[in-house]
């Protein structure tokens, strides 16, 4: 049974204050309005004070972290869970085919090459290029033969790709390192001598402070100076556009997409390269000067496939004329569904598939689903039944690019390790593929999604996962949110979540307006001047998890990163009151400035930007350091921040750990936990495990979990095939 245990309000290991930073007197001026920046001397992380400053809050996190209870035992556990690996979808080119994928004890994915015969080959293994482990493989495009390979490596967190080719016979390097590829797109020609892709402008290029943006369309010629590629498209574009480029299989068609930093709509044109030469495409609009999300793809029946949330925010396929592309000449196909966002589509039309398919994927307030359609007319065929009986996550598509009548499919949710599915048109069957490389042990647990009511009266969703199907009593629980972006949080696989709610713990994942859960309008509703809706969505889902008796504002913790981290920020310094701890990772702090630093400049349109008075009202009315007020009974907060973050500059969490030091009258812990060589994506396994152990043991000492009594009741099968779960009656 679960050992009650009380949180801790001030342990006796604590002392009674942090080091402190000196508190300067820096106020901006904006359109007349005073913004004091007391703490601005922590943006500087080489100044002698800033080092100082850092190397004590070091010792202040290990002092008050690394004797807490239960450590040993949950870094065990998690590398159990771990240890149940992951293999990627299968990329086809032929009969060979590539995939990715993580074996027990490896610290990162491999990509392998499958060759007809069963034969199995590494390709790329970042351990074997760097034993240390920081190298990271970002982005694998195989050329339309199978026979060269194009991919992306960037060490120490930087996400500074550079991009490589090599021979996938030989597995040499045929090419690289090529540089200033970071988000590159990359679409291969038929043949395998030439590819388009994106990169930045030299340095010199640009101006001082722009070194991130200037990117540019080029045809490059495998072997050749990659000075000498021929700029193809994006002259005159604003310096945070961003591009993709994208090659039919028969290599007729290029299709060019442009969007301004992270905003949600496109530029998107076509050029037929029979009748232009792929140095100089005759490029012409599919769809310019929309408020839409569009692409395209020419199928082997000839018709433009046009998957776009034009006039419709949950999202629709269109078919078209190659000849005719603009969106006048769009006739739906699939139109769009109220209550479900189409996510993808497959086209099965082999020679062996009885009749030409459509597969479709859907979210239904973010739970995953298949659709079987009629190619030629989009008719429903079949819903086919996804596994399990647990909400689960559709993770992308594949299919044969010759065309075939099979599809694969990613499958995760909650309670077991993802898996690869694959659909057979022929039959309408689905079977396992691949199921993760290695075996844990898994715990039972229970998985409801539960609707609730936020401040302006709509209906939120969250994920709960709990030892039990009901509340049988208030528990340590941890929230977790994003609510930015577009970015769906639906079920998955996760040590963290599974390690926790094992220990007698709950833990509840928020579907907030700001996502795409239920279409872009739910985005644009989080978005901008309505960025506060997120919040009072995390408020209203810390409220309903006490009123249904799943735990106490005693025993609740909030967590999140990123555009996460800004949530739980403001979730700290808005209704303290709600939470017990807060764990803050790589934040969004200090929405005043935050387009001075990393990637910020490509998120204004998400937020809005300090430039602009109306939008500097916005950013001023929740940024988290503007708010943080002194005698306020704040939670304990561990914020985690990566020195080599190119995305979101660390100075955010610097800054605002020491105005809540300064500021808390609650004797919690305020603490900054720094590491080195990592970045704002991918890491080794290991480093992930020592960072879940870090977080979720300040969390439980904080909200009265216990985590060094092993809680053998809760335990399952293999790959937790026997645990129970409830969907409730909420989907």
């Amino acid at each position: 049974m679960t050992r009650s245990v009380q949180p801790a309000e001030h342990a006796p290991h604590e002392t009674p204050r942090a080091p402190a930073a000196a508190r300067g007197d820096t106020v901006d001026v904006l359109f007349g309005r005073p913004v004091p920046d007391p703490y601005r001397a922590l943006e500087d992380p080489d100044a002698p004070a800033t080092r100082a400053w850092s190397a004590a809050q070091d010792e202040w996190f290990h002092a008050h972290v690394d004797h807490l209870a239960g450590r040993d035992r949950l870094r065990a556990r998690l590398a159990d869970l771990f240890a149940t690996g992951l293999t990627g979808l299968p990329c086809w080119r032929g009969d060979r085919h590539f995939l990715i994928r993580r074996d027990p004890g490896r610290e990162h994915a491999v990509l392998f090459v499958v060759e007809p015969d069963g034969t199995e080959r590494a390709l790329v293994d970042p351990v074997a290029i760097d034993p240390g482990g920081t190298t990271t493989l970002d982005q694998w495009i195989p050329s339309d033969e199978g026979d060269r390979l194009a991919y992306l490596l960037s060490t120490g967190g930087d996400e500074e790709s550079c991009l490589y080719v090599l021979d996938v016979r030989t597995g040499e390097r045929v090419e690289g390192p090529i540089e200033r590829v970071r988000d590159t797109s990359i679409a291969w020609l038929p043949g395998g001598d030439a590819f388009y892709l994106v990169r930045r402008l030299p340095p010199e290029a640009v101006p001082a402070g722009e070194e991130q943006h200037h990117r540019r369309v080029y045809l490059h010629r495998v072997g050749t100076d990659p000075a000498t590629d021929v700029e193809v498209f994006g002259a005159g574009s604003e310096p945070a556009t961003y591009f993709g480029v994208g090659v039919s299989r028969d290599g007729r068609w290029l299709t060019v997409s442009a969007s301004a930093g992270t905003a949600p709509r496109n530029d998107l044109w076509l050029a037929d390269l029979r009748a232009s030469a792929p140095d100089r495409p005759r490029l012409r609009p599919v769809a310019v000067g929309l408020d839409a999300l569009t692409g395209v793809r020419v199928g082997r029946d000839g018709r433009l496939y046009v998957f776009t949330d034009l006039d419709a925010p949950r999202g629709r396929l269109c078919v078209a004329d190659p000849s005719a592309p603009g969106p006048e000449g769009w006739r739906d196909l699939v139109p769009e569904e109220p209550d479900a966002v189409l996510t993808g589509y497959a086209i099965l039309d082999g020679p062996h598939a009885p009749r030409p398919t459509l597969l479709l994927t859907r979210t239904r307030h973010a739970v995953g689903e298949l659709t079987a359609c009629d190619l030629a007319t989009g008719e429903v065929l079949a819903r086919p039944a996804t596994p399990g009986g647990s909400p689960g996550s559709i993770g992308g598509l594949a299919e044969h690019p010759e065309g075939g009548h099979e599809a694969w499919f990613g499958w995760s949710d909650y309670t077991a390790p993802s898996a690869v599915l694959r659909y057979d048109a022929r039959t309408g069957a689905i079977e396992t593929w691949a199921e993760a490389p290695g075996t844990a042990r898994l715990p039972r647990v229970h998985v409801r999604q539960e609707s609730y009511r936020s401040a302006d009266g709509t209906t939120v969703r969250m994920f709960v996962i709990a030892p039990t199907a009901e509340p049988d009593r208030p528990r340590p629980a941890v929230l977790y949110g994003y609510g930015g972006f577009g970015v769906a949080l639906g079920p998955a696989y996760s040590a963290g979540v599974l390690a926790w709610v094992e220990a007698g713990g709950v833990y509840a994942i928020a579907n907030l307006r700001g996502g795409s859960e239920e279409g872009e309008e739910w985005h644009r509703a989080g978005m901008r001047g309505h960025k506060q809706r997120v919040f009072e969505d995390f408020h209203a889902a810390a409220e309903h998890l006490t009123a249904r008796g799943w735990s106490t504002p005693e025993r609740l913790a909030a967590s999140g990163g990123s555009n996460g981290g800004l949530l739980v920020g403001a979730a700290l310094t808005q209704r303290p009151d709600l939470y017990a701890a807060v764990a803050c990772s790589m934040p969004l702090l200090d929405m005043v400035r935050y387009e001075r630093f990393g990637l910020g400049r490509l998120w204004s349109d998400e937020y809005g930007s300090a430039e602009v008075a109306e939008e500097l009202d916005w950013l001023l009315g929740y940024s988290p350091y503007h708010h943080v007020r002194a005698g306020v009974a704040y939670p304990a907060v561990l914020f985690t921040v990566f020195e080599g973050d190119s995305r979101v500059d660390p100075l955010h969490a610097r800054k605002m750990c020491a105005a809540l030091q300064d500021a808390t009258s609650s004797g919690r812990p305020v603490l900054l936990r720094a590491e080195a060589e990592v970045g704002h994506a991918a890491r080794s396994v290991s480093r992930t495990v020592e960072l879940t152990v870090d977080t979720l043991s300040f969390l439980a000492d904080r909200t009265g979990l216990d985590l060094a009594t092993p809680h053998l009741d809760a335990l399952g099968g293999e790959h937790g095939k026997d645990g129970d779960h409830d969907e409730g009656g909420d989907r």
